[in-house]
């Protein structure tokens, strides 16, 4: 099902939920804090990811039963039946544990996604913000842009190593801060272009909020063509 919210362009569609039986098949070390991990199985056969920001569900198995958690896909081939998640490593949680140990050949399930939000690559212009955690969505995003697009990315990295280069074909650039505060203030200093453009943020909850905040509220951004994700909560101890 394909729905369009009034005013808007962007196109979400409903996906049938489904789990998938998936092995380890590749791993990737990015840089010191992230690891590319590939899976594959017949069970991917069906697999749709549309949108660059979908999330699906890594289901582990754990003492107490099972353990998920959402992660976007970075890239899926139909033809190898393979899909790539990257994981951040400097968390302390179980799948970030489970990744950091990973080895070809270990089993998984894969859930999703239940929907894909599908933004028109046509925008005059496109602003990408996020946290390390957004980091594999942005890569994404901008190798769909294509030769004539438009793009400023603001990007926050607890360390400067996992500061990558992105392919394109756009024009983008790309700034790259320290913490929080600096990168709220990166959006303030962003002087937004004539035209129609679109906004994407995926960063802690509070921070995700306070950027809407200001580009729609302070900045008089359309608030149709903007989607600022909560990534992850700090109340749930900073586990992203």
């Amino acid at each position: 099902m394909e729905t369009t919210k009034p005013g808007s362009r962007v196109i979400r569609i409903r996906h049938e939920p489904q789990r998938r039986d998936v092995a380890v098949t590749r791993i990737e070390e990015i840089s010191p804090n992230f690891r590319s991990i590939t899976f594959g199985g017949e069970a991917l056969a069906s697999f749709r990811s549309e949108g660059f920001d979908d999330h699906v569900k890594l289901i582990l198995p754990s003492v107490d039963g099972e353990v998920a958690r959402d992660y976007t896909p970075r890239r899926f081939s139909p033809v190898s039946k393979e899909l790539t998640i990257e994981f951040a490593l400097h968390g302390t949680g179980f799948a970030s544990n489970w990744a950091a140990s990973a080895r070809p050949g270990q089993r998984a399930v894969i859930a999703g996604p239940r929907g894909s939000m599908i933004v028109p690559t046509d925008y005059e212009w496109h602003l990408l913000v996020g946290d390390d955690t957004a980091l594999p969505a942005v890569a994404r995003r901008l190798e769909e842009l294509q030769s004539g697009a438009v793009a400023q990315v603001l990007l926050l990295t607890s360390d400067r190593a996992d500061r990558r280069r992105f392919r394109s074909k756009a024009v983008f650039n790309v700034c790259w801060v320290n913490d929080e505060q600096e990168l709220l203030n990166a959006v303030r200093s962003f002087h937004v272009p004539s035209g129609e453009g679109y906004v994407w943020c995926g960063a802690e909850a509070a921070i995700a909020a306070a950027i809407r905040e200001i580009l729609v509220n302070e900045k008089g951004h359309d608030k149709e063509a903007i989607r600022s994700s909560a990534y992850w909560r700090r109340s749930q101890g900073g586990e992203k």
